[in-house]
């Protein structure tokens, strides 16, 4: 099922620039290896899925995975053949606006190989440029 508000405010909101470098969300928090996005875009909830799958089918059962980011700005797109100066349309995708030094995703429970793997694995499903990082790294 793919990752959706429950309910919102208002049904549509100002898409505001990527620009910058994420203040929120850029600390380690906990876990052991992290997905830490180098560039700024927006994410939508099928390639948040897309990697999601990609770690639970390669990680099975000894895992603990935690998403940082969530999809809930909604993306509108018009009709084709649409006249340009028309209102906003019906609201297309959801998508998680992730602005650099962002960090994506975390795991834990594995060793290094098998976390390495896994994270390449689920940084091609997305859009961004992305780096792992592992606790060890830190210190």
């Amino acid at each position: 099922m793919l990752l959706t508000p429950k309910r919102w405010k208002f049904r549509k909101r100002h898409v505001k620039p990527l620009s910058g470098k994420s203040v929120r969300w850029s600390y380690i928090s906990f876990w052991e290896y992290w997905l830490k996005a180098i560039t700024s875009w927006h994410i939508t909830n099928k390639q948040l899925e897309a990697a999601r799958k990609v770690v639970v089918r390669n990680i099975r059962k000894v895992w603990q995975i935690w998403f940082r980011v969530f999809p809930d700005v909604p993306l509108t797109k018009k009709w084709l053949e649409m006249p340009m100066g028309t209102w906003k349309w019906d609201v297309n995708i959801y998508a998680a606006a992730v602005r650099k030094w962002k960090i994506i995703l975390e795991l834990t429970w594995l060793s290094q190989e098998e976390a390495m793997k896994v994270l390449t694995s689920a940084w091609k499903k997305l859009p961004v440029k992305t780096r792992v990082i592992t606790k060890w790294e830190i210190r």
